[in-house]
C-alpha cells in the first residue's frame, strides 16, 4: 500500500459554513507528514472524517486501504490518535489507561511502553484526575507510541509539554518512522513540523493549496540574503535584479530577500562590486506558511488550534 491515507474532494459544511471544499491529500506509508492551516481551514474536520467521527458530504476518504465511515472498528484496531486536550478517565491510572487504548488497539509493545514511561517522566499510578495537562498528554503519547499501530494521527501532540518533553516526543516519532509507522501530524509549532515531517500540506478555506517536501516548496519563498562589499552600490543599481524585496542599503551592506530563480542574478550584480563577507538562508517552514496566508492576516493572526478531541474518541463514535 503506497498512500496510507488518500483524500480525493472530500467536502463538508455545517449550515452556511462551509468547513471543506474539495479538499485533496495524499500521505504515503511510512512518512511523517505535516498537516498545517490556521483556525478554521478544515484540518480538524479532516482528522474527525479520517476517525469516522464525522460524515462527510461528498469525495471520498481512504485510511490504510479502507472506509473510515464504514470499517471504523476494524480501522482503529490499526491506529492510534493523539488530540491536543486530553480527557481521561478520572478513576483510572495512568498505566491503567495505556494498557486500555492499547487493548483496543490491537495490543502494546511492553518494553517500549517502559521505556517511554521512562523517557517521558510518566508516573502510571497516579490517577487520571491527578494529572496535570501535559501529564494527561504523556498519558496519550505513551499509549500511542507504545502501541503496535500501522498509523498515528497526532492533532497538537505536544501541547502542553516542556521543550525538554518536546524533544523527547520528536526522538520517538522519528523511532516509530524508522519502524515503518505512517505519522499524520497537525501542529501549530512549526520549527516541530519542519525539523520532523518528511512532507508538508497546507491547506486554506478548506482546500489543499500546497503540498510537497520542503525543498518542493521553497519555490514559494525568497531566500535572505546579507552581504558585506569592498565597493558600495545604491538601492537604484540593486533593483536592476528582478524578484527582490525588503532592500536595505547601508553603506557597504546589502540585505535584501530574492525570490530563488533570481539568486544567482543577484550574486552576479553583487560580485562586480566586491563581496567580503556573505550569508544566504533558505525560507523557513514558518515564512512558506506565512507568505500563503498574506492575503488573509486575520487567519495568520488566528493560528492553529488544537481540535479539543479526548482520548476515548478515537475509540468511539
Amino acid at each position: 500500500m503506497s498512500s496510507a491515507i488518500q483524500v480525493h474532494d472530500l467536502r463538508k459544511t455545517f449550515g452556511r459554513t462551509v468547513a471543506l471544499d474539495g479538499l485533496d491529500l495524499e500521505v504515503s506509508t511510512g512518512e511523517i507528514h505535516g498537516f498545517l492551516g490556521p483556525n478554521g481551514a478544515g484540518k480538524s474536520t479532516t482528522i474527525r472524517i479520517l476517525l469516522g467521527l464525522l460524515r462527510s458530504d461528498g469525495g471520498t476518504a481512504t485510511l490504510l486501504g479502507g472506509d473510515p465511515w464504514r470499517e471504523v472498528e476494524s480501522l482503529h484496531r490499526r491506529l492510534a490518535y493523539v488530540p491536543g486536550d486530553v480527557a481521561l478517565w478520572p478513576n483510572l491510572t495512568g498505566g491503567e489507561v495505556i494498557d486500555l487504548l492499547g487493548k483496543l488497539r490491537g495490543g502494546l509493545n511492553e518494553q517500549r511502553r517502559a521505556e517511554l514511561l521512562e523517557r517521558f517522566s510518566l508516573d502510571p499510578t497516579k490517577k487520571g484526575r491527578s494529572y496535570s495537562k501535559g501529564n494527561r498528554q504523556k498519558v496519550a503519547l505513551v499509549a500511542a507510541l507504545s502501541s503496535d499501530v500501522e498509523l498515528l494521527i497526532l492533532d497538537e501532540p505536544t501541547s502542553g509539554l516542556d521543550p525538554l518533553m518536546e524533544a523527547v516526543f520528536k526522538e520517538a516519532a522519528r523511532e516509530r518512522r524508522q519502524q515503518g509507522t505512517t505519522i499524520l501530524l497537525s501542529s501549530h509549532i512549526l520549527s516541530e513540523v519542519e525539523s520532523l515531517c518528511d512532507r508538508v500540506s497546507i491547506i486554506r478555506e478548506g482546500r489543499n493549496v500546497e503540498s510537497g517536501t520542503l525543498e518542493q516548496l521553497r519555490h514559494l519563498s525568497r531566500t535572505t540574503v546579507d552581504a558585506t562589499l569592498e565597493r558600495p552600490l545604491t538601492a537604484e543599481q540593486l533593483h536592476t535584479v528582478p524578484g527582490l524585496a525588503d532592500v536595505s542599503v547601508t553603506d557597504h551592506r546589502v540585505v535584501c530577500a530574492v525570490e530563488t530563480q533570481h539568486l544567482g542574478d543577484l550574486l552576479a550584480l553583487l560580485g562586480r562590486h566586491g563581496i567580503r563577507t556573505l550569508t544566504s538562508a533558505p525560507p523557513t517552514l514558518e515564512e512558506l506558511f506565512m507568505d500563503q496566508y498574506r492575503t488573509n492576516p486575520v487567519a495568520a493572526q488566528n493560528g492553529s488550534t488544537s481540535s479539543g478531541s479526548t482520548a476515548e474518541a478515537a475509540t468511539t463514535r
